[in-house]
């Protein structure tokens, strides 16, 4: 027992894994945003935000990065959408960037998370998901994109809790499964790098 102890002194602290520093940003927001809302805003520009008691799917995950890792998804979607407008989806029928909504739109983010290098395979298997991992999906029956943040509990029947606002403000729930998955993302060190790098 005294020769484990020693070893673990040895090897110094286990480094926290960053993804949880997500996970609990995300949770924090619960009873916080307790008003869905998909209004357009007008917001300052950089680190613009509505009122914390109010916004959407993907302000969860706008607001945990700046929380968790000062990483600021406004600035980061203008700029690369600046230089890389032809990589984004055209869905809006955009001519040019709006830095009061593009960040807020799931499939913006999807795009983004991908061109850095942060996309996983899609999978049903429990394993494959970690804290802080970002999920989107498509919602059943209206195809509308979601989007939110795997938490550090589990369901009962063991299936990874996700922190989202599907409208009624943020919330830990267990709906991993509960709709079709787009995309599973994971912010690696290498992939924050390329995030904060724009």
């Amino acid at each position: 027992m005294r020769l484990f102890a020693l070893l673990i002194a040895l090897a110094g602290p286990v480094a926290a894994d960053p993804g949880t520093d997500l996970a609990t940003a995300a949770e924090e927001q619960v009873g916080v945003t307790v008003i869905y809302d998909p209004a357009y805003v007008g917001l300052e520009f950089p680190g613009g935000d509505l009122p914390r008691e109010r916004g959407v799917c993907s302000d969860v995950v706008i607001r945990a990065l700046r929380d968790a890792w000062g990483i600021d998804l406004q600035a980061v979607v203008n700029a690369d959408m600046k230089a890389n407008f032809s990589a984004y989806p055209k869905i809006w029928g955009l001519k040019t960037t709006d830095r009061n909504i593009d960040h807020r739109r799931v499939p913006n983010l999807e795009t983004l998370f991908t061109r850095a290098g942060a996309a996983l395979p899609l999978s049903s298997d429990l394993a494959a998901f970690h804290p802080g991992d970002i999920v989107s999906f498509r919602l059943t029956g209206s195809n509308l994109p979601h989007i939110g943040i795997i938490a550090e509990g589990i369901a009962p029947d063991g299936t990874p809790l996700v922190t989202h606002n599907i409208g009624s403000g943020t919330r830990t729930e267990n709906m991993l499964f509960d709709h079709p998955m787009q995309g599973h993302f994971r912010l690696s060190e290498p992939a924050r790098a390329w995030l904060a790098a724009r």
